[in-house]
């Protein structure tokens, strides 16, 4: 992911939100009315699920992280640069550097949102066919 756009790392990460935007729709999907169940394996289903579900977690966390470090080294750096001069334009870069990066750890607290939001979600509905190890809401 690009971080030095943020509008774009959040269109990014708007896409990759995608799956938990629509959680209510892929359960549904992956797990039907009793009546069209069929010989559907309820309980793979749900695994498959989960673990898309925690694979996408983990690259948008890794993806946030990531662009934290990236926009933290960055700012150091235009201390540092500032520091051994009063230039106007690396106060300017500096300020919207410092808000970028308030913006990308508010993402964090987004993400925990979303991620909640979502499991319980799946907890409501999965919990009869799947218990993911280490699996807390």
């Amino acid at each position: 992911m690009e971080c030095a756009d943020f509008l774009e790392f959040q269109d990014t990460l708007k896409k990759m939100r995608d799956l938990d935007d629509k959680i209510v729709y892929a359960l549904n999907v992956n797990i039907p009315t009793p009546s069209f169940r069929g010989e559907i394996d309820l309980s793979q289903n749900c695994k498959q699920l989960y673990d898309e579900l925690q694979s996408n977690y983990d690259k948008r966390e890794l993806s946030i992280k990531k662009c934290i470090n990236v926009t933290s080294d960055k700012i150091n750096e235009l201390k540092q640069k500032k520091e051994s001069g009063d230039d106007l334009t690396i106060n300017k870069v500096l300020s919207k550097e410092q808000n970028k990066l308030r913006m990308l750890k508010n993402e964090l607290f987004v993400e925990e949102i979303v991620k909640d939001r979502s499991l319980k979600i799946y907890q409501e509905r999965c919990r009869e066919y799947f218990k993911p190890k280490n699996y807390s809401v």
